[in-house]
């Protein structure tokens, strides 16, 4: 079975709407699929209703029922630095135990998708020993990285993949998200994909959040990719 992460060049570049957008396509080919986000921050109020918008994207998109108490590993209120959100509520982040709940959820479903949390190098302790691309070296899973079409975006993209590829982390492919079409963002693309031949997929930036459910990515390099690997390992 083929498991892989969903990281990201910076925070807000739409990793869980990425993540989300991934998980309902594969579940329309009839996998069983769970995304899993091990940290995530920023409690969300909408009246006297609290939420965290991660979890809830997946569990108002899936098509499928998913496990609510194995979507996330740990929550923090405050919108902030995983190490720093977690310092505030006195807490710890104990990443073997966020390895272990993985490994669990990759015995029980076809395809799991982790999301990350900020970019690759975000802390997720106090100490700065532990960063995300720790854990995802750990897990030993390969990755799909989300960036942005905006200015900025060739170094950002460019820094991501060094760093993925010197750690020997396969890199399944790229999505450039919240494209508007102007030919800077054109460039920028080809520009990325001159320096690393990767299957990819551009999503427009979209009217609403919930445009998610008509938008198919089937037919990109990036989705057939995946369905590819699925099959194969099947």
């Amino acid at each position: 079975m083929q498991h892989f992460w969903v990281v990201g060049t910076d925070t807000d570049v739409g990793k869980t709407f990425v993540t989300t957008l991934l998980m309902r396509n594969l579940q329309k080919q009839g996998v069983r699929v769970t995304p899993y986000k091990p940290v995530q921050t920023g409690e969300v109020y909408d009246g006297e209703q609290a939420y965290y918008f991660d979890t809830a994207m997946y569990e108002k998109y899936s098509l499928q029922l998913l496990d609510r108490e194995n979507l996330n590993g740990y929550s923090f209120k405050e919108a902030a630095s995983p190490h720093f959100a977690a310092q505030l509520e006195g807490q710890q982040i104990d990443t073997q135990q966020l390895l272990k709940q993985m490994q669990l959820l990759q015995q029980t479903w076809d395809v799991v998708i982790c999301e990350g949390a900020g970019g690759l190098f975000v802390p997720l302790d106090a100490c700065g020993e532990t960063t995300l691309l720790d854990v995802i070296v750990e897990s030993k899973l390969p990755v799909v990285v989300v960036t942005r079409t905006a200015l900025g975006t060739i170094n950002h993209t460019l820094l991501t993949l060094e760093a993925l590829t010197t750690r020997e982390i396969e890199v399944l492919g790229l999505v450039f998200n919240g494209d508007m079409g102007s030919r800077m963002e054109q460039d920028n693309i080809q520009t990325i994909l001159q320096y690393y031949t990767l299957p990819f997929m551009t999503i427009p930036k979209l009217e609403e959040l919930s445009d998610i459910s008509e938008y198919t990515i089937t037919g990109t390099s990036l989705f057939e990719r995946l369905i590819r690997r699925e099959t194969s390992i099947n």
